[in-house]
C-alpha cells in the first residue's frame, strides 16, 4: 500500500466566522447575575406564601401524584428521589434527599410534613442512604396540597416543558411561620425560627378578622419562637424587634434541673437543648473546656438518652462545687446556651424581601384568601355545569318515551342530537349528557334523585355565592378552616420564654451564696450548717446554721434523730450498731433548706444508699469528730471515746464488741458526752432506768471494750441510751448539741423528761396492747455505774415489756419508722405508774406500737 505524502494532508481550518468578541467583564457580570438569581428564586429563599424552597415543594407535590398519602404504605425514598428529579427537579439525588430528610425530622420542623421510615439521622448523626430508608406523606402535609385539583393555584411547565408543577401550594396553615427554613443564597440568606402552631394560627385569625392590626396585636398571640427541642428563650427583646424588622436574636438554653443523681453526688441534668444542638456535640465541648481547664467542678458526663425517655443527659458534678455557678460556667464554655440569629429573607411576587412579623402574616392570609376565593369560584362553575345537566335530565325524563323515538329515527347521533336541541330547546351539552345516559337510569327513582340532587345543588350555588360577593364571608370561612388544623394538628408549647437575662435557669436544690451572701461562688463556701439525720433514715446538710427551734426541729413528715453542728466542708463522724465509726465529708451530702429552725428533707438521701452499711447494721447518730462522745450497747456496757481517730482511714471501731453471731452484743446510740457532770441514762426492756454521772465513765481509747453501764436481769436487755445534760435534770439545760454552735443559738428551758413505750407478747382478751408514760427524770434517783437502777414503768394487764425507751430534753416528738411524726403527751406521771393508751394518748392517729421511736432535740 502506499504511504501518502504528508503534503496531501488538509491543513485545519480556522471557523473564524463563529468567532464573537466579547467583554470577559461584561460576561462574567451577566452570567453571575443569571446565576444569582436562579440560586435566590429556584433553590435557597423560601416562597412567603407556603413557607416552601422549590425543592421541598416538589418533593410534598409529586408524594402526592404517587398517593403516598398517611393511610397508605410507605415507599421506598429513593423511588421518591427518582420521580422528583426525574420530572420536576433537574439537581442532583443529594440534595433532593437532603431537603426530603429534613421534612421528616421532628428535631428539625415544628410540624414535620414527610412520615419517615428507619434512620433518618440525628442531630449527631446523619441519615442512612434512601436506598433503606421509607418515605410517605404525614396529614400534615396533606393540608398543605389539598384542593390542588380546583384550580386554587397556578400551575407552571417543568424544566423540559413536558409536565406541569405548582408555583405555590395552597399551605392550608403557615408553613413558613411553623416550621421556619433557613438558606443561604448569593449575597443574602434566610434563619427563620419555628413557632407554634396555635398561637401563628391565632394571630393569623385575628389579622383576617381586623385587617388594621398592628405588630403589638399580634405579638399578644404570638409571644415568641417555639422550637422542636423546647429548651428556653432568654430575653425577649431581639425577638421583639425582629417581629418589628425581620431582623433579630435571642439566646436559647437548655432545660436543666439540679438533682442528686446519686447518695454522694449531685448533678445537673439535661432533659431539653437547644435548637439543633445535639448530646454528642455538648458532651465533646465539655470535655475539651474541662481539659483547657475552662470548666471546673464537673467529675463526668453521662447521655442516658433513650426511645422510651427521650434526652437525658447527667452532669455530675464533684463534691463542693456549688450546681448553679458550674452551670453559668456551662452557659458560657458549651452549647447548653446558643444563640439564634433571626433573618426573615423569604419570595414575595418573586422577589426577595426582609419581612417582619405582620408582613410575613399578611403575605400568607392573602394568599390564602386567593386561594378559598378561586377554590369557591372553581366549585361554583362545577355545579353550574352539573345543575344544568341536571334540568335537562328532568326535561328529557318527563317526556322519555319521544326522546327514545328520536333517537331511534336519527340516522345518526349528530341528527339525534339536533332533533332533540330543536324539539326540547336543549342546548348541545344537555344533548350530549342524554345521548350518553343509560336505559337503567331513565327510571322513577332516577327521577326523584335528580329533583334531590338539584335542590342541594342550588343550595351550594347560592352558598358559594354568596361567599364570593361577601368578603367579610370568606375571611370567617378562611378563619374556620384555620381553626380546623389547628385542632387537627395543634399542640402546646415546648419552650419556655423568659423575660429577663437573669430569670431562673434551673428548678434546682436550694443555691448557696458566695462568702459575703452576694454572687454565687463557683465552690460551697465553708459555711455553717447542721448535718443532720431524720428517723426515715434521710441525711443532709443544711444550708445555713439557724437556730433548731423546739418544738419545731422537725421536717416535714419526719423528725430528727442526730443533728451535728458543723461546717459545709468540714467531716463528722457516722456510728453504726456494729461499732463502727464512718468518716462522713459533710460537703458529700445533698443541701435542703433550712427556715425558722425546721428543715425539708425533701432533697435528702437515705442512709443506705450513702453509707456503705453491712448486712443487718443500722446508722444510729452523726457525733463531732473532735468531741468525747458515749456508747451505751444492748447488753448494758458503757464506753466515752476519746476523739483520737486515724487520720488516714474512712472507718474504725470504736468498741470492740462482746459474743459472737446472734449473741454478739451492738451499740444503742450514741451521743456528745464531753461534760463530766452529764448523766448517762439506761432504759431496759424490763422497765428499768439507771443514769449515773458520765466522770464515773473514763474516756479510753477507740479499741476498748468500755465498762459496765447497767446490771441487767437474766433475758433483759437495753433499749434506750441517752446522754443528758446536767442542767437538764433540774429543768434548765441547755441543748447539747447547741452548746457547740454559734453564739445565735438560743438556749432551750425544758427539762429533761422520760418516754416509756410498754407491750406485751400475749394481751389479754379485751385489753389493748400498748400503754405510753411521760416522766420528769429528776423523779428517778441517780445510782451509782454497774447497779441495777429503778423501776421506771409499771405494767398494766397484757403487758410484759418496753418496746421503747427514751430520755432526753423535752417536750418529745413520736414519729414512725417512715418519718411520721406526732407529738406526745404533755401529763406527766410519776416514776412507778402505769401508762395510758397509745391511742389516747397521742395526738391525731398514733401509729402502732411496732413502728413508733421517739427523737428530741438532744440528737439522741
Amino acid at each position: 500500500m502506499a504511504r501518502q505524502s504528508k503534503s496531501a494532508e488538509t491543513p485545519p481550518v480556522t471557523p473564524e466566522k463563529n468567532i464573537i468578541d466579547i467583554d470577559v467583564s461584561a460576561e462574567m457580570e451577566t452570567s453571575f447575575l443569571e446565576y444569582a438569581y436562579s440560586v435566590i428564586y429556584s433553590r435557597a429563599l423560601p416562597d412567603a406564601r407556603d413557607g416552601l424552597k422549590p425543592v421541598q415543594r416538589r418533593i410534598l407535590y409529586m408524594m402526592s401524584d404517587m398517593g403516598l398519602r398517611p393511610e397508605k404504605g410507605h415507599v421506598k425514598s429513593a423511588r421518591v428521589v427518582g420521580e422528583v428529579m426525574g420530572k420536576l427537579h433537574p439537581h442532583g439525588d443529594a440534595a433532593i434527599y437532603d431537603a426530603l430528610v429534613r421534612m421528616a425530622q421532628p428535631f428539625a420542623l415544628r410540624l414535620p410534613l414527610v412520615d419517615g421510615h428507619g434512620n433518618f439521622g440525628s442531630l449527631d448523626d446523619g441519615p442512612a442512604a434512601p436506598r433503606y430508608t421509607e418515605a410517605r406523606m404525614t396529614a400534615a402535609a396533606l393540608s398543605m396540597t389539598a384542593d390542588l385539583d380546583e384550580d386554587v393555584v397556578d400551575f407552571e411547565p417543568n424544566y423540559d416543558n413536558q409536565l406541569t408543577q405548582p408555583g405555590v401550594l395552597p399551605s392550608a396553615f403557615p408553613n413558613l411561620l411553623v416550621n421556619g427554613a433557613s438558606g443561604i443564597a448569593v449575597g443574602m440568606a434566610t434563619n427563620m425560627a419555628p413557632h407554634n402552631m396555635r398561637e401563628v394560627i391565632n394571630g393569623a385569625k385575628h389579622l383576617i378578622l381586623h385587617p388594621e392590626a398592628t405588630v403589638e396585636d399580634l405579638m399578644v398571640h404570638i409571644p415568641g419562637p417555639d422550637l422542636p427541642s423546647g429548651g428556653r428563650i432568654v430575653g425577649l427583646d431581639g425577638i421583639a424587634d425582629a417581629y418589628r424588622t425581620g431582623r433579630g436574636s435571642f439566646k436559647t438554653r437548655a432545660k436543666v434541673s439540679i438533682e442528686q443523681v446519686s447518695a454522694r453526688k449531685t448533678g445537673i441534668v439535661v432533659t431539653q437543648l437547644p435548637y439543633m444542638v445535639g448530646p454528642e456535640k455538648v458532651i465533646e465541648k465539655i470535655k475539651d473546656a474541662v481539659q483547657a481547664k475552662k470548666l471546673t467542678g464537673i467529675s463526668d458526663v453521662l447521655d442516658l438518652t433513650d426511645r422510651k425517655h427521650g434526652l437525658r443527659m447527667i452532669i455530675e458534678l464533684k463534691a463542693g462545687f456549688n450546681p448553679q455557678a458550674v452551670l453559668a460556667q456551662l452557659y458560657k464554655q458549651t452549647p447548653l446556651e446558643d444563640s439564634f440569629g433571626i433573618n426573615n429573607v423569604a419570595l414575595v411576587n418573586g422577589q426577595p424581601r426582609t419581612l417582619g412579623l405582620l408582613e410575613m402574616l399578611q403575605v400568607y392570609v392573602d394568599h390564602r384568601l386567593d386561594v378559598v376565593r378561586r377554590r369557591s369560584a372553581y366549585r361554583l362553575r362545577k355545579r353550574e355545569d352539573r345543575l344544568h345537566l341536571v334540568k335537562g335530565l328532568l326535561i328529557a325524563i318527563l317526556d322519555i318515551d319521544e326522546v327514545i323515538q328520536i333517537i331511534r329515527a336519527a340516522e345518526d347521533t349528530g341528527a339525534a342530537r339536533q332533533r332533540l336541541m330543536q324539539i326540547f330547546d336543549l342546548t348541545q351539552a344537555q344533548a350530549d349528557h342524554i345521548l350518553e345516559l343509560r336505559l337503567r337510569q331513565l327510571t322513577r327513582y332516577s327521577a326523584l334523585e335528580l329533583e334531590q340532587e338539584k335542590e342541594r345543588l342550588e343550595a351550594e350555588i347560592a352558598e358559594l355565592e354568596a361567599i364570593l360577593g361577601s368578603e367579610q364571608r370568606l375571611r370567617g370561612l378562611v378563619a374556620d378552616e384555620l381553626d380546623e388544623v389547628a385542632a387537627k394538628y395543634g399542640d402546646d408549647r415546648r419552650t419556655e420564654l423568659l423575660d429577663a437575662e437573669a430569670a431562673p435557669t434551673a428548678a434546682a436544690a436550694p443555691a448557696e451564696a458566695g462568702p459575703t451572701g452576694g454572687s454565687t461562688s463557683l465552690q460551697i463556701p465553708d459555711a455553717p450548717c447542721w448535718a443532720v439525720l431524720s428517723t426515715s433514715g434521710q441525711l443532709a446538710r443544711t444550708t445555713n446554721r439557724s437556730t433548731l427551734v423546739h418544738p419545731t426541729r422537725r421536717a416535714r413528715h419526719d423528725a430528727l434523730t442526730s443533728a451535728v453542728s458543723t461546717t459545709a466542708r468540714g467531716e463528722i463522724g457516722a456510728v453504726t450498731s456494729t461499732g463502727r465509726m464512718i468518716r462522713v465529708p459533710v460537703v458529700d451530702m445533698p443541701a435542703i433548706e433550712m427556715s425558722s429552725g425546721a428543715v425539708n428533707l425533701t432533697h435528702g438521701v437515705k442512709a443506705k444508699d450513702f453509707l456503705r452499711l453491712e448486712k443487718n447494721e443500722e446508722l444510729l447518730a452523726f457525733v463531732p469528730l473532735d468531741a468525747v462522745i458515749a456508747l451505751g450497747t444492748a447488753q448494758g456496757r458503757v464506753k466515752r471515746v476519746n476523739p483520737e481517730y486515724p487520720l488516714n482511714r474512712d472507718d474504725w471501731e470504736v468498741i470492740s464488741l462482746k459474743g459472737e453471731g446472734r449473741a454478739q452484743d451492738r451499740i444503742i446510740s450514741a451521743a456528745v458526752a464531753a461534760d463530766d457532770a452529764d448523766h448517762l441514762c439506761f432504759i431496759t426492756a424490763g422497765a428499768q432506768l439507771l443514769h449515773f454521772e458520765a466522770g464515773l465513765v473514763r474516756a479510753q481509747g477507740r479499741t476498748a471494750a468500755g465498762m459496765l453501764g447497767i446490771k441487767l436481769a437474766e433475758g433483759d436487755s437495753v433499749i434506750g441510751f441517752s446522754v443528758v445534760p446536767a442542767d437538764a435534770l433540774a429543768g434548765t439545760g441547755t441543748d447539747s448539741a447547741s452548746d457547740a454552735a454559734s453564739d445565735s443559738e438560743q438556749q432551750l428551758s425544758s427539762p429533761a423528761l422520760v418516754v416509756t413505750l410498754a407491750a406485751g407478747d400475749t394481751p389479754l382478751e379485751g385489753f389493748e396492747s400498748g400503754s405510753i408514760k411521760l416522766t420528769d427524770l429528776v423523779e428517778f434517783p441517780a445510782k451509782g455505774r454497774g447497779t441495777s437502777g429503778v423501776r421506771a414503768h409499771r405494767f398494766m394487764r397484757g403487758e410484759d415489756h418496753l418496746r421503747l425507751g427514751w430520755a432526753g430534753i423535752g417536750p418529745a416528738l413520736g414519729a414512725a419508722k417512715n418519718g411520721t411524726a406526732r407529738n406526745l403527751p404533755s401529763e406527766m406521771a410519776r416514776r412507778d405508774a402505769s401508762g395510758v393508751p397509745l391511742e389516747r394518748a397521742v395526738d391525731a392517729i398514733a401509729p402502732s406500737p411496732e413502728t413508733l421511736n421517739v427523737h428530741t432535740v438532744d440528737g439522741s
